[in-house]
């Protein structure tokens, strides 16, 4: 169940991530009650808020639920990669961005890395 809280507590990093990206400070002084739920006024400036907070809860809530089952340094070392590989899957995705064959190789070496971590784990138990 640990590998599944880590899975998801990166999920829930990439979502804070890009949250992060799309948050605007300087926008969130402008909200007022009277248009801080209107599309056109305050939904665009909340939304990349909300999704910080929430998102940023979950992975710290679903990161702690994994470490206290895992060795803390092989779930931070798969958490991290794992988080990585989904970024630029999204980027990829969502955002039409390129790869190179260079990333190819290096995002196939943190694969590599992360699934040796995990069959060295299930082995010393």
């Amino acid at each position: 169940m640990a590998w599944i809280y880590l899975v998801l507590a990166a999920l829930c990093e990439t979502a804070w991530t890009f949250c992060l990206k799309f948050m605007k400070f300087s926008d969130l002084k402008t909200l007022r009650f009277i248009n801080f739920y209107r599309w056109q006024g305050g939904l665009p400036v909340l939304i990349p808020f909300i999704g910080y907070l929430a998102f940023g809860v979950a992975n710290i809530y679903l990161f702690s639920l994994a470490i206290k089952q895992l060795p803390t340094a092989t779930a931070f070392a798969v958490w991290t990669a794992a988080t990585l590989i989904l970024i630029k899957a999204a980027e990829l995705v969502f955002f039409n961005q390129r790869i190179s064959w260079p990333e190819i190789f290096f995002m196939l070496l943190i694969m590599i890395g992360i699934l040796g971590l995990k069959v060295y784990s299930l082995q010393t138990k």
